[in-house]
């Protein structure tokens, strides 16, 4: 990551978001240093719950031979099977043999669904997670997770849509808690002007972060055009330092 970047992210985040916590981000690579291994540890089944850690400052290292949930896997790209008789599963069930999780109300909808969203492959064999303030110069991160609560979020909301013509500069798509936060922002990266992702409604995963949290992940490209607004944007208005007085 740019230097430059890194420092003037972090003194704009605390001029105007005060102690709010810092995001995290990701990048793929096939070489991990020793360290970055032996500090990550996988405390749970759920990718977000084992991101808790990085929210402290340690990294963490995931790869398709680590343990976890099978959606965790899908939407990092290190498998791109699903369980059998997942339309199914997301929707009604089976009777007498499968609960449905009642996410869609019925299985050719998921069907539909699954259709718009083909998996992807891991470009690499490591996916490494690190606290803004951990990264290196020699490492580029894909994208950035802020876990906010809804002052914050507003703030990173209307910077999002600062520069925009359209009102559409951040889009909450339906999905898995790891979908929100690495799927659609990986996809949105790839696009001429990436919107932001704001996630975590998934109810399977939300007992993994707090209950007033939610996700808001910003792909690279638009993170380093939105923290070069800030100066000139609401964040300097007495408007906003209504909101910032509850931060």
């Amino acid at each position: 990551m740019q230097k430059r970047l890194q420092i003037l992210f972090m003194n704009q985040w605390k001029t105007y978001f005060i102690d709010s916590e810092l995001p995290i981000g990701y990048y793929y690579s096939d070489r991990v240093n020793a360290d970055d291994l032996g500090n990550s540890k996988d405390t749970d089944r759920c990718l977000i719950g084992n991101l808790n850690r990085v929210r402290e400052g340690y990294p963490y290292v995931y790869s398709a031979h680590a343990p976890g949930c099978s959606g965790g896997k899908r939407y990092s790209g290190y498998s791109q099977k699903l369980r059998p008789n997942f339309e199914y599963f997301l929707s009604c069930g089976i009777p007498g043999k499968m609960k449905g999780e009642r996410y869609k109300k019925t299985p050719d909808l998921v069907k539909e669904y699954l259709k718009n969203h083909p998996p992807f492959k891991a470009p690499n064999k490591y996916l490494v997670f690190k606290r803004f303030d951990k990264f290196s110069e020699t490492e580029e991160p894909l994208a950035f997770i802020f876990f906010a609560v809804s002052d914050v979020l507003s703030g990173l909301f209307t910077l999002a849509n600062y520069d925009r013509k359209d009102p559409n500069g951040v889009i909450a798509p339906m999905g898995s808690g790891c979908s929100s936060i690495l799927n659609y922002p990986i996809d949105e990266s790839k696009l001429a002007d990436p919107r932001c992702i704001l996630g975590m409604f998934d109810v399977s995963a939300r007992p993994s972060v707090p209950g007033n949290t939610l996700t808001f992940t910003i792909p690279a490209k638009k993170f380093e055009s939105m923290v070069n607004d800030m100066d000139d944007s609401f964040l300097i208005t007495e408007s906003w330092k209504l909101v910032e007085q509850r931060l």
